[in-house]
């Protein structure tokens, strides 16, 4: 196998505040993807920095009485810790206030205003008079302009959901000072992302960048629209001082904004790594460039990422991303983190309540798909997932046969054992490197542990069938016993070879009891040799109490008290994304198109049940009717359901899907339909692009899915 050049990144995390287990979603992504290409034998390098430039920062520094500078050293060295923390291994973490940062921002901006793609143009904003700065639209509160909520911050209202320009706010203040702001105008620079030249190579480019995620790809040509809609629009790259940044070259008293150098930071961070590592920079940033180049980020920053970001590296003479792969955001519980509740959990406190990180780790993978769904972390599952799949499967293999090594065969496997016998008795499992690498390849982690946990099943049954404690009590089975738990020490290999981009601390311990060298994935296709010797067995992993989670939210519970009138909220990247374009247009947007909401207690009354598709054929005199005789497990329920254009009633007998039980049944002129199945489709409705949506596997008939 050829050995890929790979260079891989994730979002830079702001240096404005701590890692929580929101941020960690991404960064252990990341990080198994990345050690797993390691494992295969590639050169893959895992850059990151901290993002450090903007007002929040500034602001911050000054509350406390300190620099910009010395406030994200000090952030950086938390990051660090915390990272470090979850075995998160970067080859290179960095600063974005760094001279190789500066050098490719003025770089790529003085390549993009040679080829007429910067502007510059007056625009009218608030200014402090107080602060004497002109204030960010997060800076700004007053009524909503649409439902006359008060205390709203200058680009949304979380009152109605609208969104708006902040000059029609009313009655704005400023959240800086609180002094009332008064408008003024100032000269901007703008990327010309309208220009035809970013149009076409966006529309030729999107598909190819977010390859991987057909749902990115679609939200992508959503935003470009058809062509000639030009619905991209100029994007803002530049602030006034006050302002802790970059100056803009040739244009004093005006700074790059955060957002232009924060993704150029990639490159600055690389190349700091290629100068310590003697790499050469454009062997993986040069427009020819053969290396492949991979941005993890959350969905909410997708804009900027797949469109700003390689439109701009197109028109600076840089390659682009081959491919930016988006990721769902974290729930606790089901909700949103809650600071009452203690489920804002930081990475700090996690590791200072003593809790493995390991465990977090496990149950993230196993919740990751490679898709941009949000991830849940139920407390009372993860508690449960990781002491019966690490502990009571995966732990369980190595300590029931490892006493018996030391004690009775002087810690030296079989003498004999070949590879076949082993493939006799553990059928798959050597065998299972090959699929279980195409779902890590597609970041597919959740379907990865599934099948490992398949197998230590299968290992396990081998443990109850043959019984190695009974064996023990008679020495005429001392050979067998000895067969069967070298059977069991080279399978519990395996099955760390597999697991070890997730558990990378647990890997290096079960590797120290092997002693074996570190594990590479091509170590799949061989066993250990015979008579090979371990070292005395010492428990791998603890269980998870029920206290020490408990005692975590206990660590992250605040009371809730009331909140100064102005109080802005933290940078935040999302709503950056969400709201760029309004200072260029002063339009005001849409409300959101979720409404109108319905409550907990109205989704309540849908009854959503697992159904399995006993019959299924095609209706006689219907265009677009399947009938379908649906299993709920206690009773049989017929249903027609408008799929005929995108099924052949053949392929659905078996599958399982999902129906709404509790829908009032319905005389149709082909007979009574008893419930209705469900499926996903384009915004428009398209039957082409019909879905049935189906459950998991080990979901049963009946099952109420909530």
């Amino acid at each position: 196998m050829t050995a890929r050049k790979i260079l891989v990144t994730s979002a830079l995390p702001y240096a404005n505040g701590a890692i929580h287990l929101g941020h960690l979603v991404e960064y252990i992504q990341t990080d198994i993807w990345v050690r797993f290409q390691k494992m295969r034998g590639h050169d893959c390098w895992y850059v990151c920095a901290d993002d450090t430039h903007g007002t929040p920062i500034m602001l911050r520094a000054e509350k406390e009485g300190i620099t910009p500078e010395a406030l994200i050293r000090r952030v950086h060295g938390e990051h660090t810790r915390d990272f470090a923390g979850f075995h998160v291994a970067f080859d290179n973490y960095y600063s974005t206030h760094s001279d190789e940062t500066r050098h490719y921002a003025n770089d790529i901006y003085g390549k993009l205003k040679a080829a007429g793609l910067i502007e510059v143009r007056a625009i009218e904003q608030f200014y402090d008079p107080v602060k004497q700065m002109f204030l960010p639209d997060r800076y700004i509160k007053g009524e909503c302009p649409k439902c006359g909520a008060k205390d709203q911050y200058g680009d949304s209202c979380e009152a109605c959901g609208a969104a708006y320009a902040p000059t029609e706010l009313k009655n704005p203040l400023s959240a800086v000072s609180g002094a009332r702001p008064e408008l003024k105008s100032s000269d901007h620079y703008f990327f010309k992302l309208s220009d035809p030249r970013c149009q076409e190579f966006l529309r030729r480019a999107t598909r190819e960048v977010c390859k991987a995620q057909p749902e990115a790809v679609n939200k992508l040509q959503e935003w470009l629209g058809e062509p000639g809609d030009n619905k991209l629009t100029d994007w803002d790259i530049s602030r006034d001082a006050p302002y802790f940044g970059f100056e803009i070259p040739d244009a004093p008293g005006k700074y790059f904004y955060v957002w232009l150098d924060a993704p150029i930071g990639y490159m600055g961070s690389f190349r700091n790594f290629c100068k310590r590592q003697n790499l050469n920079f454009d062997d993986y940033w040069a427009k020819d460039s053969q290396a492949e180049l991979y941005h993890f980020v959350g969905k909410d920053i997708l804009y900027f990422h797949a469109l700003f970001w390689p439109a701009e590296l197109e028109h600076a003479g840089y390659r682009v991303p081959t491919s930016v792969f988006a990721h769902g955001f974290l729930t606790v519980d089901g909700a949103k983190m809650s600071k009452s509740r203690g489920t804002f959990i930081t990475a700090e406190s996690y590791l200072k309540e003593g809790l493995n990180p390991e465990w977090l780790r496990y149950y993230f993978a196993a919740k990751l798909n490679g898709s941009m769904e949000d991830i849940d972390l139920n407390l009372e599952d993860f508690v449960s997932r990781v002491n019966s799949d690490l502990v009571g499967k995966y732990i369980n293999i190595a300590s029931r046969a490892a006493g018996f090594i030391a004690k009775r065969f002087g810690g030296k496997l079989l003498h004999s054992h070949t590879t076949d016998q082993f493939r006799r008795d553990m059928p798959g499992l050597i065998e299972a490197a090959d699929e279980i690498a195409a779902h890590y390849e597609a970041r597919d982690f959740a379907r990865a542990i599934r099948q490992v946990m398949a197998l230590a099943d299968q290992v396990n049954q081998y443990v109850d069938k043959n019984q190695p404690w009974v064996l023990a009590k008679s020495s005429e089975h001392e050979e067998l016993l000895h067969y069967v738990c070298t059977v069991l020490i080279n399978a519990f290999r395996l099955l760390t070879l597999y697991l070890k981009p997730i558990l990378p601390k647990l890997a290096r311990r079960a590797e120290e009891f092997l002693s074996v060298a570190p594990l590479k994935w091509g170590d799949a296709g061989h066993l250990l040799p015979p008579a090979h010797p371990i070292n005395p067995y010492e428990h791998l992993m603890t269980r998870i109490e029920g206290k020490q989670v408990e005692a975590l939210l206990a660590a992250n519970r605040e009371s809730l008290v009331a909140a100064p009138a102005i109080q802005p909220e933290p940078h935040s990247q999302q709503r950056h994304a969400e709201h760029q374009q309004h200072a260029a247009q002063k339009e005001a947007t849409a409300a959101s198109p979720w409404e109108p909401y319905v409550s907990i207690d109205d989704f309540s009354k849908i009854d959503l049940r697992i159904a399995r598709i006993a019959e299924a054929s095609h209706v006689e005199g219907a265009d677009k009717l399947i009938k379908l005789t649906l299993d709920l497990g206690t009773e049989t329920r017929q249903v027609f359901a408008g799929i005929k254009s995108a099924y052949d009633p053949a392929t659905l007998v078996g599958r399982l899907t999902v129906m709404v039980a509790n829908l009032a049944p319905r005389k149709m002129k082909f007979g009574m339909s008893e419930g209705m199945v469900l499926a996903a489709s384009d915004p428009e409705g398209k039957t082409a692009g019909l879905y049935l949506l189906s459950p998991d596997s080990g979901a049963q008939p009946g099952m109420r899915v909530k």
